[in-house]
């Protein structure tokens, strides 16, 4: 009897890369700009960075005490945004639009090729694995789009949830940064941070 014929395997699905020209989309997610004069938008912002989990492990310039703090805080996004140092991205689901968290590049040196990237998660979202993939998507769009040759990544030490992101999206760590952070809630301490980095020549992390 002829031997059967084989069932073909199907192929792996391909990477969300990037569309350019377009919000960076994959995973179910998709990556907008945050809009200052949507009460919405600055709902989710103030919601996000006055959580008690974020303020514990990140202490923003400004603590956006209030709805309107916040709405400035994304105006001066904006500003800077437009003046190529920066980009934020509102993380939300592909489908329905919902706001789950941010992602955003920080002090982009378009000489050097290098970022520094940061991102947080509504506490309804988490999870989900929504930090790790809207960090890979980020980090695509960097790579491709505003051709960066090495995104860094730091958290202050102790944090093990941003730590395990990190390493899933293809950021290793690569050391300790003394006296990098604020103290939690202050100005006038400091404490240390883990330094993770991603280089566009990195291979592609798998398991998203």
């Amino acid at each position: 009897m002829p031997a059967p014929t084989p069932t073909p395997t199907p192929a792996p699905a391909p990477a969300p890369d990037p569309v350019s020209g377009a919000e960076p989309y994959g995973y179910g997610l998709r990556l907008c700009a945050w809009d200052a004069e949507s009460d919405a938008d600055v709902e989710a912002w103030f919601r996000g960075r006055g959580d008690p989990d974020f303020r514990r492990w990140n202490t923003p310039l400004a603590l956006d005490a209030s709805r309107e703090g916040a709405r400035e805080s994304l105006r001066q996004r904006a500003e800077s945004d437009a003046a190529g140092v920066s980009a934020a991205f509102r993380v939300t689901d592909a489908e329905s639009g919902v706001t789950l968290g941010h992602v955003g590049l920080n002090t982009i040196d378009t000489f050097m090729r290098r970022a520094v990237v940061g991102y947080w998660v509504l506490p309804e979202a988490r999870g989900r694995r929504v930090a790790t993939r809207a960090l890979d998507l980020a980090a695509r769009w960097a790579f491709t789009e505003l051709g960066m040759h090495r995104l860094e990544l730091d958290h202050v030490v102790g944090h093990a949830a941003s730590c395990r992101i990190a390493e899933l999206c293809g950021f290793p760590y690569e050391g300790t940064l003394r006296g990098a952070s604020f103290a939690e809630g202050r100005h006038d301490a400091f404490r240390d941070a883990h330094l993770h980095a991603r280089l566009a020549i990195d291979p592609a992390p798998g398991g998203m």
